[in-house]
């Protein structure tokens, strides 16, 4: 953006609302996500006129802020939030702490009445001053618009610094609330605001801003050598440069030739070819208790978060093994409190600093060979499987998805199910989903800014309750630029939890937790104008889901039997556990 910005000058509220946008867009901000309200006013018709932002109107404040987390997930920039005064902003809260555990950039823009007009019973008023807690990496109340060219600057440089906050050091939500008086509408003053414009060489005003992107903050790593039984664990990540990501991990794997257990929700499954020493299957493997023992590490090295499964991360904690948990986030992520020391570094300035291994060593052997018998078992049993099963629909999908997908998975059950039954192979499926929070509000709006113009179809893989939690995420279809499958897993309830030790108390079991609904969704997505089939049986899934719809929302349905799933489900396990031997 080299010529000077077009901005609107019929009032202070509109040239101030220009001036905060401007900085936005030249510090790399493309989008912004509106809920409409009166006193957001100057703010949505700023971002409506400005030529390098698009903006995107919600009508649900919830619905918008999982919208623009899925958005700045698959762009990896941040994108603004704007919403008018009172309760709108509280709507945004489960996003931003979404956004916050799992180090989402967010620009959180809540419109405000000026101080005289709050604590006094004025409408649509609540303190809106520190509405997020510790769940922002920053947060400030900007002063009220005055046609003064200090003031103005002070507007420029503290957004600039928010944007900075939403990506360095670590990546996460901003909250700027942003007070006006009225009027709120672009209504032309007496002409003083363009007399006050006019004063002010804008080009030089913005000259110096430039695009905000993540800084490396890197200290030499610690000494960790190729020889001992080291395990490598790679968590659930969404880098914003996937192939650097890969290749990094791949040069940390051939240096040291440790095992790679590899989470579900990592690219790295997907580009099998590339990293050595991938192991898949290591839920199964490690709930045989002699296997558990044998492959006891004595250091782990954890890439970014820890994984999903419950299983692995009980072996790493009683291992009582020395962990490396490498990490460029200042905050603690070591939520198992182990023999833990964080390495601040980017993982590719730690490739090369790490030992080169000579040989392969027997522990690396020992993980290999129980992959090697436990991945064709469990492909056989789900093959053989002709009943609807949940986890087949997982393993369906990661081996007929056109190359390439975006796969945005809820929580719950579908996130394991993926956990447990993803096979490395090189297809390049790109998995998303929310787990900073774990969290199942916000799946769909989440699943439509992931899919929002991205440049090939997407699927969401979601259970029922994830879906009927956010079904307000269907109005953003006028709005959708983009094509997005929803996989539903309709089993009448929460299937994790019959996982979990309180599914042997019923009641109040099925009611209150199992919470089994009666929605019809083929009669819901006609209300929203959405396609829905009912998948008849496997062949007609895979031929579903192997060519993907170049633009719109539908729903394929899978009808299945909770209760006999989660069964089933634990019988495969054991079953491929006890193998083993």
């Amino acid at each position: 953006m080299s010529s000077p910005p077009l901005l609107d000058v019929r009032n202070v509220n509109a040239l101030w609302a220009g001036v905060l946008a401007e900085t936005l867009a030249r510090c790399g901000v493309r989008h912004a996500v509106i809920s409409p309200g009166s006193r957001s006013a100057p703010l949505t018709f700023a971002f409506a006129a400005h030529p390098e932002i698009e903006a995107i109107p919600v009508l649900d404040e919830r619905s918008a802020a999982f919208f623009a987390l899925g958005l700045a997930k698959q762009r990896q920039q941040p994108v603004a939030l704007v919403c008018t005064s009172g309760t709108a902003g509280a709507n945004y809260f489960p996003a931003v702490i979404e956004a916050y555990e799992s180090g989402v950039p967010l620009i959180v823009l809540t419109a405000d009445r000026p101080p005289e007009m709050r604590a006094c019973a004025s409408g649509q008023t609540i303190d809106q001053q520190k509405l997020f807690g510790s769940h922002v990496g920053f947060q400030h109340e900007l002063a009220l618009p005055e046609l003064n060219s200090a003031r103005f600057s002070y507007l420029r440089q503290t957004v600039a610094h928010a944007v900075e906050h939403s990506l360095i050091p670590v990546a996460g939500p901003v909250h700027l609330n942003v007070p006006f008086r009225d009027p709120l509408p672009p209504v032309a003053d007496d002409g003083a605001t363009a007399t006050f414009a006019a004063t002010v060489d804008w080009e030089r005003f913005f000259g110096h801003l430039n695009l905000v992107s993540p800084i490396a903050i890197f200290t030499p790593p610690p000494a960790i050598t190729a020889e001992v039984h080291g395990a490598i664990v790679v968590g659930p990540v969404q880098p914003g440069d996937e192939s650097a990501f890969v290749a990094a991990v791949a040069e940390i794997a051939r240096r040291l030739r440790w095992p790679v257990l590899t989470d579900g929700l990592s690219p790295l499954r997907h580009h099998a070819a590339q990293v050595p020493n991938m192991i898949t299957t290591y839920d199964v493997i490690l709930r045989n208790e002699a296997a558990a023992e044998r492959l006891k590490p004595e250091v782990v090295l954890c890439l970014g978060a820890w994984p999903t499964s419950k299983v692995l991360r009980a072996w790493i904690e009683s291992s009582g093994a020395t962990v490396w948990l490498v990490s460029e986030r200042p905050d603690n992520r070591d939520s198992l409190h182990g023999l833990t020391r964080r390495v601040p570094v980017s993982l590719s300035l730690l490739a090369p600093m790490l030992p080169q291994a000579m040989d392969e060593n027997g522990y690396q052997r020992m993980w290999a060979r129980y992959e090697q018998k436990v991945r064709p078992a469990l492909a056989e049993k789900l093959r053989a499987e002709q009943s609807f099963f949940e986890p087949k629909a997982a393993w369906l999908l990661a081996g007929h998805l056109p190359p390439g997908t975006l796969v945005f998975i809820a929580n719950s059950m579908p996130v394991r199910d993926a956990e447990y039954t993803w096979p490395a192979t090189d297809r390049g499926l790109r998995p998303f989903c929310n787990r900073g929070a774990n969290g199942i509000d916000g799946t769909l709006s989440s699943a439509l800014g992931t899919a929002h113009g991205a440049d090939q179809p997407a699927v969401l893989l979601t259970g029922d309750l994830a879906l009927l939690h956010d079904t307000n995420g269907f109005l953003l279809k006028s709005r959708f630029r983009g094509s997005l499958t929803i996989i539903l897993i309709n089993n009448r309830g929460g299937g994790i939890f019959e996982h979990l030790p309180v599914a042997q108390f019923e009641p109040p079991f099925e009611d209150y937790f199992a919470t089994p609904q009666e929605a019809d969704f083929a009669k819901l997505g006609a209300a929203y104008g959405v396609e829905h089939t009912m998948v008849r049986d496997w062949p007609h899934f895979v031929a579903l889901i192997a060519t993907l719809p170049a633009a719109g929302i539908r729903v394929l349905e899978v009808r299945t039997d909770r209760k006999r799933d989660a069964a089933a489900r634990k019988a495969l396990f054991a079953e491929l556990a006890a193998g083993l031997g």
